[in-house]
């Protein structure tokens, strides 16, 4: 699925709400995603650290698990958004190739300037997906 300039800027626009409300007093890095959906529903994330750091959940994967919670495996886009447009941890990436390796990933800064347009695959080369787990 191909977005319109006008529907990327969007989705970038949700992320920066979404991240508003990130709770992150540690590391004071503020982080918003918003996922869209192939049936047209988009869900948002924001970080949430936590004082046992390895407890934290990044932006990414809070609105792909909304999304998957309420039914939706199906991605069509994803818009992450920091202060200075950082790139999605090794983590979010094994998450987003799990729905799917052509999701398209925009990356932004607060001010919704859309710094990088990659898909999944293209962050994570050779994936572990589900189809290299053998069937019983």
């Amino acid at each position: 699925m191909t977005l319109s300039l006008d529907e990327r800027n969007n989705l970038v626009k949700i992320a920066i709400q979404a991240r508003s409300r990130a709770y992150a007093p540690y590391s004071n890095y503020q982080v918003g995603a918003a996922v869209l959906t192939k049936s047209g529903k988009v869900f948002t994330g924001a970080n949430i650290e936590n004082a046992a750091y390895p407890t934290t959940m990044c932006a990414e994967r809070v609105a792909i698990f909304k999304a998957v919670s309420e039914g939706e495996t199906d991605f069509s886009a994803i818009a992450v958004v920091t202060s200075n447009a950082g790139m999605s941890c090794g983590g979010c990436r094994q998450v987003m190739a799990e729905f799917g390796l052509d999701t398209l990933v925009l990356v932004a800064d607060d001010q919704g300037r859309i710094a990088q347009e990659v898909t999944v695959r293209d962050l994570l080369p050779g994936a572990f997906t589900p189809k290299d787990l053998p069937r019983v």
